[in-house]
């Protein structure tokens, strides 16, 4: 197994590549059955049990979310393809949601969101 970080997406991903020696099938196993997938990354850790995404052997993408304040969530994507070897090439690719993109944008000048008293 070899692995090292890929700086081939925005800045803010994390891009994390290994090598195995068991073949893309086994691999694609660990990380989409629900029992597996339990063992290394968690359903507490998750915000549903269920990928967002998925392209069968290729790729899974599942949203993650902090367990401690201030609960930041992010997306993580399994791809895997086979390698020269025989193995697998395994990329996990960790993206960070953007909250503040879903907040309305302020009506004054000032970059801070306000409640007016009712």
């Amino acid at each position: 197994m070899s692995d090292a970080a890929k700086p081939d997406h925005a800045d803010t991903d994390l891009v994390l590549e290994y090598d195995f020696d068991a073949p893309p099938e086994k691999v694609w196993r660990a990380v989409t059955i629900p029992a597996l997938r339990e063992r290394w990354l968690p359903d507490a850790d998750l915000v549903g049990a269920e990928p967002e995404s998925s392209v069968a052997g290729e790729e899974v993408r599942y949203r993650l979310r902090d367990s401690e304040p201030p609960f930041r969530e992010s997306h993580v994507t399994f791809r895997i393809e086979p390698n020269e070897a025989g193995g697998t090439r395994f990329r996990i690719i960790q993206q960070s949601c953007d909250i503040r993109t879903n907040l309305p944008k302020p009506a004054n000048t000032n970059c801070c969101l306000m409640r007016a008293a009712a």
